[in-house]
């Protein structure tokens, strides 16, 4: 199996839709349908803000990864955050998540990228050690704070 990317596209809203409810649903977020359609349909249809990529084959998906861009004095231009990366249960530890975190700085360098940043749960030593394994570091001065408005 393959984490080859699919761009995505408005024709793949509802399959994402149900891969986010299914990461949400594991990490106890509580949203709605709507309010996930509201939040990829524009990455979908294109504005520069963020991208949707599809993981495995685009008529049956085995995965996503939500990349969203801002811009960093510290990292000299454009940086990206992995928003969300997530691979089905069925098919977890084949590689998959590695693969595809390790294809996408070459990916998203290309289009002038300088830094990518992800958030990973402090007790959730898996997914340190998967994103470890493909370069990311912590960055003990630093935290990820946030403000919902």
């Amino acid at each position: 199996m393959s984490a080859a990317f699919t761009l995505g596209k408005p024709e793949h809203l509802d399959q994402l839709i149900a891969l986010v409810a299914a990461f949400q649903a594991e990490q106890d977020i509580k949203q709605t349908d709507e309010a996930r359609r509201n939040g990829l349909a524009p990455l979908l249809a294109g504005i520069p803000h963020g991208v949707a990529y599809l993981i495995g084959p685009a008529r049956a998906p085995i995965g996503y990864v939500i990349i969203t861009f801002g811009w960093s004095v510290e990292f000299g231009g454009l940086d990206a955050i992995i928003d969300e990366i997530y691979v089905r249960p069925g098919v977890r530890g084949r590689g998959i998540a590695t693969e595809a975190l390790s294809s996408l700085p070459n990916a998203l360098a290309g289009g002038g990228v300088k830094a990518i940043h992800l958030e990973v749960d402090r007790d959730n030593a898996v997914a340190q050690k998967l994103y470890a394994r493909a370069g990311f570091l912590p960055r003990e001065r630093y935290m990820m704070m946030s403000r919902k408005l």
